[in-house]
């Protein structure tokens, strides 16, 4: 696999000036580009030799451990280089991209870092969609509509800087997205290369599926995928392979994965050298089952290693991207009349696009005093992440419990002090704060039993419950929605229609707050409704994953004879 032309430039600039500190400076920026973490750390170390303590050379330095995964020391790094260079945006952005993920402690200093940037350059709307994603998982909504419009605006200009998966929480339409992705994947700066077609190859005999993603272990892509994964390994017709770009986390999920496929780690490679290596493995359909979500790796699925690719399961919209061939979707979660919002062709499932974990086990509840919840009273409960619970979806959620005496909401708590801001907003909401009970992040089992003391699971828009919501479901909380117009915002949605709760997709926030309160005030309802979804879980075929393998690997057969006609 050839490097790209500038950084082989860069290089050769180097060799001839070894004492260029730019050079050094820009050769390592493109090797973090690559992914070549190594030589991007190198290549910054000699800029340092150079000019000991500068800000430049101290930053790549700090981004090349931020990407290799140790932010806190990214943090140090770039911390020293934000203070000797406190009027630099980039810095300060990058620090605050360090301080995200160097603990929750660190949560408001990040927010703290990326106001600092957006400050200093308050027209950069790379910046500023940056703070804008940090805020919402801060519960932060100070200036949060100047922000999302800036986000919005740059998007309509054109401006390829808008992280595509942040974009999906703002209130935008497909078309929107799928801008938003467009402009990502033609700015990503990937040399097209053409793999074998499937019209230049025999037609297997056995289908070699790929699934390549940082999610194989416990984490929500390990939780929903390895029962299908289980299921998929009893086919003769196809066969399972894993590319997993993390270490193995030694869970349990990833065990089951471990024995159910062929698990690849490429952890560590740069995005050329993984692309080889899934190209040695004569891989058929490669599923890109991250998208342009946190850890993924578009560089690599850009570099076409497979002769048909998918667009699955994590993220939630259109990749915009030439080399995604497909998206692997349902009826309802992508009707037919909104396939203009997404460049890719759509192979439809029978059933919800999403799998689950059926072996999941439903351990006994703790009590309702060991979760800090009242002795008495409804419990609605929204173990979203933060970033989804924005003003508009927590106004909702305010007018349930005004109309639902002695409720509580019971919520997943988030970075900083994002439980405090939710408190005052219920308190300016005329909600006293204690009827907002907390819970901390919890191994999966623990947090699992929990809902069995929970009374309705009520969701977000425009980015649904995903994961979440089918973990209500299996564990018998059934769960309240709006379906909307763009894929994130009609995940929960498709759940509940395959699972045979239509009546749980209400059409606007006036009906879902109405439908709330009654189900809130009349307990036989509740009941009635439970034990409906009970019978639907154990009948039903959304958590069918013998049936939901069949159906796979039947879609990805008529993806791959699809291509070959169309090849």
């Amino acid at each position: 696999m050839q490097d790209h032309p500038h950084t082989l430039s860069l290089r050769q600039t180097v060799v001839r000036e070894p004492g260029n500190f730019q050079a050094w400076v820009m050769l390592s920026d493109a090797e973090l580009d690559a992914g070549q973490l190594q030589a991007g750390a190198q290549a910054a170390q000699r800029a340092l030799h150079l000019r000991p303590g500068h800000p430049e050379a101290l930053a790549r330095l700090g981004r090349a451990h931020w990407q290799g995964g140790q932010p806190v020391q990214a943090a140090a790094l770039l911390r020293q280089a934000s203070q000797a260079a406190p009027g630099h945006p980039g810095i300060a952005l990058w620090l605050g991209h360090a301080l995200e993920d160097a603990g929750p402690e660190n949560a408001e200093a990040a927010a703290q870092a990326y106001r600092r940037a957006h400050q200093l350059a308050p027209g950069e709307p790379y910046i500023a969609a940056h703070l804008l994603n940090w805020q919402r998982r801060l519960c932060d909504w100070s200036n949060l509509e100047a922000l999302s419009q800036q986000a919005r605006q740059a998007v309509a200009r054109g401006d390829a800087s808008i992280e595509p998966f942040a974009f999906l929480s703002e209130p935008a339409s497909a078309a929107e997205q799928r801008a938003c992705a467009s402009l990502r994947a033609r700015a990503l700066g990937v040399p097209p290369t053409r793999p074998a077609s499937p019209a230049e190859r025999q037609r297997p005999g056995v289908l070699r599926l790929g699934w390549l993603s940082n999610g194989f272990g416990n984490h929500p892509t390990g939780l929903l995928t390895v029962a299908l994964a289980e299921a998929l390994a009893g086919l003769a017709d196809v066969q399972l392979h894993l590319f997993a770009t993390t270490a193995d986390d030694h869970s349990t999920i990833s065990q089951r994965l471990s024995a159910a496929a062929r698990l690849h780690r490429v952890h560590g490679l740069s995005h050329a050298a993984i692309a080889a290596y899934i190209r040695q493995q004569q891989i058929d359909v490669l599923f890109d089952l991250r998208g342009w979500g946190g850890g993924g790796t578009p560089e690599v699925l850009a570099l076409r290693p497979a002769p048909v690719q998918v667009n699955w399961l994590a993220y939630p919209g259109t990749s915009g991207a030439p080399w995604m061939d497909w998206i692997l979707a349902d009826e309802f979660v992508l009707p037919a009349a909104d396939e203009s919002g997404f460049s890719e062709r759509v192979m439809r499932l029978p059933h919800a696009f999403q799998p689950s974990d059926t072996a999941r086990p439903q351990p006994a509840p703790p009590s309702r005093k060991e979760c800090g919840l009242p002795a008495q009273g409804v419990v609605f409960c929204c173990f979203n992440n933060s970033y989804k619970i924005n003003p508009r979806s927590f106004a909702r959620l305010m007018a349930v419990l005004h109309g639902v005496k002695d409720s509580v909401l019971w919520l997943l708590s988030g970075p900083g002090q994002a439980n405090a801001r939710l408190q005052a907003a219920a308190a300016a909401a005329g909600i006293a704060p204690q009827r907002l009970v907390f819970m901390d992040k919890l191994p999966h089992q623990q947090y699992l039993a929990r809902y069995a003391l929970a009374d309705l699971f009520l969701d977000t828009s425009p980015y649904n419950a995903h994961t979440t919501a089918s973990d209500a479901l299996w564990s018998g909380c059934p769960v309240l929605t709006t379906p909307g117009q763009t894929f994130a915002d009609r995940v929960a949605g498709s759940l509940n229609h395959h699972l045979g709760l239509a009546q749980m997709n209400r059409s606007d926030d006036a009906d879902f707050i109405a439908t709330a309160i009654a189900l809130g005030n009349d307990a036989q309802a509740r009941a009635r409704l439970r034990q409906q979804l009970q019978q639907q879980r154990q009948h039903g075929r959304l958590f069918d994953m013998q049936q939901f393998a069949r159906d796979f690997a039947s879609a990805s057969w008529q993806m791959y004879d699809a291509s070959t006609t169309a090849a």
